[in-house]
């Protein structure tokens, strides 16, 4: 017999040797408002259908976790796969980035005619049989060159180029019913398990929508994001033309011929993007609506600093004269801070900023007078003054950077014509295969991990126990304004992950496997070692990854 403590109740029970989750699951009695779907297992997420063979801790998981949630979408997407394929025999379907609360399908048919709503409503009502049917989902593991070979022989290229760069001895597999995939993590038992869906014709391909991470029995809900869908759009061609359709094809051509193109490529790409920019606020600066103010925001470690950096060096070379502050030198005093219901400083509340005085500098200054700009001191607490004197004379424009800048009621009494708003996102374009696409979040996650331990600041277990409470302020206070933006830029690098990997593998392992936060260290170990790792080494000093691996030329 084996002994289970299952967190979720605090009491333990025994079990049989090779007890799967699914069985055990009747046995612990706990508040289960939305539908059990996965389960971490001595802090590592594991599917129901795990087989428990030694005393385990337990804790099992709905929707309303992020580790839950990725089980159901992965599961959805395998449905879809398998629904698309039994509808329209020889198609190929991308499922190529989240957007608009949900992921964008493109789904390429064997004659190759455009996606249409008829299509559309047989692939969901072909996903909603396999439902009602409750077809299982099967696991197998085999020797990973078992399992090329079987995805070799079913014409699944993108598979085969990933697992034969990941170095893996063994891999999984799935299967539902004749269909057979590969997916990077574990998956919900049965169809049956996914009755919250959705599957829209959204632009040229489709949108799959899943559960709300706030209520999983509703869909999420939709919000249009044009400008985003753009910026994915534009990344994707890139890709393409540089023969990059998924992390496989990126593996394979830097084991052949290594990272350096790859890094000025991307670095080109994004110096280009900022001197489009830069001519772009030049020119309307010196229209009849003369912009003065240009604001940038992003979320966590999209790199709004660095960027606000290179902006500016390039406004200099258009013969303009910027003035540089952030949103962050209005901090209110400490102890005016909001607080969340924990009572700790809730730092991304709009309020921590006295955005009332900032509007009423900014007013001054663009009305030419003399204004004292602040600095915040975080040691004490405090917000300082007599740092910085601005005035705004000939050629001067302000460049105003921090997670609040393009809340409208931060400028509210400044027209939008003296206005260029710029948002900055990290949208990785580029999947793991057709059907793996990777989370936008992990890419900052694992710049802010990097970042953080680098400077001291805080251990990868403490950022990560951080970061669920960043990303819900990002949803409240950021993210509700990306579209109002004139312009959105990418900071996402081509090779970032394979970067990455060489500083976050040691940072990630130091998190104690007894903690909760060692579930997301091991799954973004697990994640990025799909990368093949490139050194850091002829990463530009003004690089925007400088910002979080170290050796920038700027000064923080």
């Amino acid at each position: 017999m084996i002994h289970v403590f299952c967190k979720n109740t605090g009491t333990s029970k025994s079990f049989r040797e090779g007890t799967t989750l699914l069985d055990m699951l009747p046995e612990f009695s706990f508040e289960r408002p939305y539908p059990i779907v996965s389960a971490r297992v001595n802090n590592v997420s594991q599917g129901l259908k795990f087989r428990v063979y030694n005393s385990r801790d337990i804790e099992f998981l709905d929707c309303t976790s992020p580790s839950g949630m990725r089980v159901y979408i992965r599961s959805l997407s395998f449905l879809l796969c398998k629904a698309t394929r039994d509808v329209f025999r020889g198609s190929r379907l991308f499922i190529e980035h989240p957007i608009s609360h949900g992921y964008y399908c493109d789904l390429v048919k064997a004659d190759k005619k455009p996606v249409t709503q008829e299509d559309v409503d047989k692939i969901k009502a072909r996903m909603q049989q396999l439902v009602d049917k409750n077809m299982a989902f099967h696991r197998y593991e085999v020797q990973t060159g078992e399992a090329i070979r079987i995805f070799r022989e079913k014409g699944l290229e993108d598979k085969v180029k990933l697992l034969e760069t990941s170095g893996e001895v063994y891999t999984n597999y799935y299967t539902l019913g004749r269909t057979t995939d590969y997916y990077y993590g574990r998956l919900v038992p049965s169809a049956g398990w996914l009755k919250v869906f959705d599957l829209k014709l959204y632009h040229k391909g489709m949108l799959l929508v899943g559960p709300s991470k706030h209520n999983p029995l509703e869909l999420a809900p939709y919000v249009d994001q044009p400008k985003t869908f753009a910026m994915f759009s534009e990344n994707i061609k890139w890709n393409s033309i540089m023969g990059l359709r998924t992390v496989g094809d990126l593996n394979h051509a830097l084991l052949d011929c290594g990272g350096s193109d790859f890094i000025q490529i991307a670095e080109a790409l994004q110096e280009k993007k900022i001197v489009q920019m830069a001519e772009e606020i030049e020119k309307r600066y010196r229209s009849r609506s003369k912009v003065r103010l240009v604001l940038i925001t992003g979320p966590s470690s999209s790199g709004k600093t660095t960027v606000s950096k290179r902006l500016s060096i390039q406004l200099k070379a258009c013969g303009l004269r910027p003035l540089t502050f952030s949103t962050d030198d209005y901090f209110v005093d400490r102890e005016k801070t909001p607080l969340l219901p924990d009572g700790s400083y809730d730092f991304d509340n709009f309020e921590t900023v006295d955005h009332k005085a900032l509007e009423r500098d900014l007013m001054k200054l663009m009305a030419g007078e003399e204004v004292q700009v602040p600095y915040f001191n975080f040691v004490t607490g405090k917000r300082e003054y007599g740092h910085r004197k601005y005035k705004l004379g000939p050629q001067n424009i302000i460049i105003l950077e921090g997670i609040h800048a393009l809340n409208p009621k931060l400028t509210k009494k400044i027209p939008d014509n003296r206005k260029y708003r710029i948002f900055i996102s990290t949208l990785t374009g580029i999947p793991l295969d057709n059907h793996n696409c990777i989370p936008t979040s992990d890419n900052r996650l694992l710049r802010r991990i990097v970042r953080d331990c680098n400077k001291g600041a805080f251990s990868a277990r403490e950022t990560i126990s951080q970061w669920p409470k960043v990303r819900a302020a990002e949803d409240e206070w950021i993210y509700p304004f990306q579209e109002q933006a004139d312009v959105m830029f990418n900071s996402a690098y081509l090779v970032e992950f394979a970067v990455l990997r060489n500083h976050a593998e040691p940072i990630l392992r130091s998190v104690p496997k007894n903690c909760p936060e060692y579930s997301e260290a091991h799954r973004l170990l697990k994640f990025i070692h799909y990368f093949t790792p490139v050194p850091d080494n002829e990463i530009p000093p003004t690089s925007l990854l400088r910002e979080f691996v170290g050796g920038s030329s700027f000064k923080y």
